[in-house]
């Protein structure tokens, strides 16, 4: 079996540089502990969201939402990043509502009857935590008069700064890559809220992947998130650790789900 690997969640083309040199190391350390066929370079092509996670994924990041339900029982869950952004405290991330700069919206409220842009119907930052948070103010009623789906988070951004739509519900640590490397466009974005936090996206492999090779993977996945001559590559993301999560609290975005039926908003609309 030919493995993958792949970072796909946080990878504008900018990024290629940075995600390519976490690979290169924790390769190295895969090479070290005695994994030799790992691939040699990440698949960029690779989208956030797949139709189904590839048995011969070696290594690769995925939405916590969708682990939990079209995902679920495809990978096993390698570790979480800790990334130094906003809206992210220790292993969490959340999602921001963004508006243009020129929007008249001042609170959630306001965005009533707009048009909202979404990356994916299975996503948790740009579905799952958005509908917890419009659930308390929907009053049981679809909420947008339009939802765009876009196909991912940048061409939600892109969507938004051309006017095709009012908000996007933007993971945070998206949108703290989309400052860095796109600065003139955030600067013409807001920030009007955020949604209630979530485990960080979490490292994950084949749920076809050999247990010792799990280990493997676990192993040198916490020596790149610790060791201090990984610095400037976790740097690169932006990140400063790497952390185990429990299951249950992934198993947390279910209960967003279930809350947001209860205040009768099963689905956002």
């Amino acid at each position: 079996m030919r493995f993958t690997a792949s970072l796909p969640m946080y990878n504008f083309p900018e990024m290629r540089e940075v995600n390519g040199r976490f690979w290169e190391a924790l390769r190295g350390l895969l090479f070290e502990a005695g994994l030799d066929d790992a691939p040699e370079i990440l698949t960029f092509e690779r989208r956030p969201v797949p139709e189904r996670l590839e048995p011969n994924m070696l290594f690769s990041q995925t939405c916590g939402y969708p682990l939990e339900t079209v995902f679920k029982g495809q990978a096993i869950r390698l570790g979480a990043p800790v990334y130094d952004v906003p809206g992210c405290n220790g292993a969490t991330h959340c999602a921001f509502f963004l508006v243009r700069d020129d929007s008249p919206a001042q609170h959630l409220g306001d965005l009533k009857g707009g048009v909202f842009l979404l990356n994916s119907p299975v996503s948790n930052s740009g579905m799952n935590l958005p509908r917890r948070a419009l659930a308390e103010i929907a009053d049981g009623k679809p909420f947008f008069r339009e939802i765009i789906e876009t196909g991912g988070h940048p061409a939600s951004l892109e969507r938004l700064l051309r006017g095709e739509g009012d908000v996007a519900s933007i993971d945070c640590v998206t949108y703290a890559f989309w400052r860095k490397y796109r600065p003139e466009a955030a600067a013409r974005v807001r920030i009007l809220g955020e949604t209630p936090p979530s485990p960080a996206i979490p490292f994950v492999t084949s749920v076809a992947t050999p247990p010792e090779i799990v280990e493997i993977l676990r192993g040198a996945l916490h020596r790149l998130g610790s060791e201090l001559r990984y610095e400037a590559v976790r740097a690169g993301l932006m990140i400063t650790g790497i952390e185990d999560v429990p299951d249950a609290a992934y198993l947390g975005l279910l209960d967003y789900e279930r809350e947001a039926a209860e205040h009768g908003y099963p689905a956002l609309v």
